[in-house]
């Protein structure tokens, strides 16, 4: 059995490690796992996401969770659940060139990880 290592946040200041303050740490495997669960992407595309503007919105919503009361495991899931809810509208695919339909979730991991690797070029 083979253990995937979890990417330590490269922007502990901001994004979702900087708007989780004192629970980042325990936050943070715990949001790596569930996104790359859901959306099937590698942990490395979730890492980059976690740690761009759409990482801290995602973290918005899970401290949203926390102050009506969810651990903060059920607020992670619950985030996530919501994020793979929602699909990408026309206006979002024309802005950000993630195809139609696409879950919100699993097509802002991936426009991250493509934008990351463009910039890297």
């Amino acid at each position: 059995m083979t253990t995937n290592q979890i990417p330590a946040t490269q922007n502990d200041a901001w994004g979702f490690w900087g708007t989780m303050n004192e629970h980042a740490s325990v936050a943070w495997p715990l949001a790596m796992n569930a996104i790359s669960n859901a959306t099937g992407e590698s942990l490395e595309s979730v890492r980059i996401f976690l740690d761009s503007r759409h990482g801290r919105h995602f973290a918005d919503g899970v401290q949203d969770g926390l102050y009506q009361g969810l651990t903060l495991q059920d607020a992670i899931l619950a985030t996530t659940q919501q994020w793979m809810g929602w699909t990408i509208g026309r206006t979002t695919s024309k802005q950000h060139g993630i195809p139609r339909g696409l879950p919100y979730l699993t097509g802002f991991v991936v426009h991250c990880a493509i934008l990351d690797e463009a910039l890297a070029a």
